[in-house]
């Protein structure tokens, strides 16, 4: 059988695969020649990340594939209730990501508290000349410690983000419509570990109480932060979304960052991706990265060999 991992997948993955009897493709075939490379080389399986797009059409033009897998949580761009309308088994990773996001977040939480992003764009401009003036600049940092960070959606990457907060000292509030409340476990090194109760609140109270907020849910229909959720936060309150573009309305972000009500945003994800708004990309305040939460070595791996487990328990 036939494995076409469209958007990549890690060398443990193709090795797990090939040990199981499977022949693993990894070229990259573009969206609209995607079904008819399917049905030319009898694939059984796709893979996909976030760039492949397994629509409606290519479900109906491709009666051969058995499964459609998604390397990562989200399944925005697979039609899933029609894939498995049609017998299709869907499947993907929820549990593989989940550090490497978190980890991810608190980088754009310490940049954002630092201005490292801001400074690495300068000092290479002025450090020379300027060094006392960007010292002055960047002297206001405020500490993580101590500090009440609201995490929207508190399943598997905002518990992990959660237990990275409560290792720094952070006091954790949570905002979920589908789980009430949730156990975490921070587990150290030595095999000790503690294990707090997050109670899930209001979006309004969470907006209201938080000094930082990170996002952690599917795409959605409108906005979850716009310009009344704005308002309602603190003032110099620190935005981290590493979740899913469209969530938060990036002009009344802009507005408040100008504004000075919101202090940095930390963003992953973009309305407009993969061509993210000039206003978002040149913001001294915002700290930037390419849409790279799950993109780690471990989390790969982990990812290529969880989908390899699964595509050869069902079809084996």
């Amino acid at each position: 059988m036939k494995v076409l991992a469209n958007d990549g997948i890690s060398k443990s993955g193709i090795l797990a695969l090939e040990k199981g009897g499977f022949e693993v493709i990894t070229t990259k075939v573009a969206q609209e020649q995607v079904a008819n490379f399917i049905n030319e080389n009898n694939v059984d399986v796709i893979l996909v990340r976030s760039a492949t797009k397994v629509r409606k059409d290519i479900i109906d033009a491709c009666p051969g594939i058995k499964i459609i897998g998604r390397g990562g949580v989200g399944m925005d761009n697979i039609d899933v209730d029609y894939a498995k309308s049609k017998g299709i088994h869907v499947i993907n990773t929820p549990a593989s990501s989940s550090e490497s996001v978190a980890e991810l977040v608190f980088g754009h939480l310490f940049s954002g508290v630092r201005f490292l992003h801001d400074s690495n764009r300068n000092m290479p401009l002025e450090g020379d000349s300027n060094f006392d003036g960007l010292k002055k600049a960047y002297a206001n940092g405020v500490e993580l410690r101590g500090k009440t960070l609201g995490i929207v959606g508190i399943g598997r990457i905002g518990q992990a983000t959660a237990k990275m907060a409560l290792g720094l000292g952070m006091k954790v509030i949570a905002a979920d419509s589908f789980i009430p409340e949730v156990d975490v476990k921070v587990e150290f090194f030595d095999g000790q570990s503690i294990t707090t109760k997050i109670v899930s609140q209001s979006l309004e109270s969470l907006f209201k109480e938080a000094d930082f907020i990170t996002l952690h849910v599917p795409a959605q229909d409108g906005y979850i932060i716009g310009e009344k959720e704005l308002e309602i936060m603190k003032d110099g309150v620190g935005i981290v979304n590493c979740a899913r573009g469209g969530v938060i309305d990036e002009v009344a972000l802009v507005k408040a960052l100008d504004s000075g009500k919101v202090a940095f945003a930390g963003l992953d994800v973009f309305e407009s991706e993969p061509k993210p708004e000039m206003a978002i990309l040149m913001h001294s305040k915002i700290s930037l990265t390419p849409h790279i939460g799950a993109a780690t070595g471990e989390a790969q791996d982990r990812i290529g060999t969880e989908l390899a487990s699964q595509i050869i328990t069902l079809l084996s």
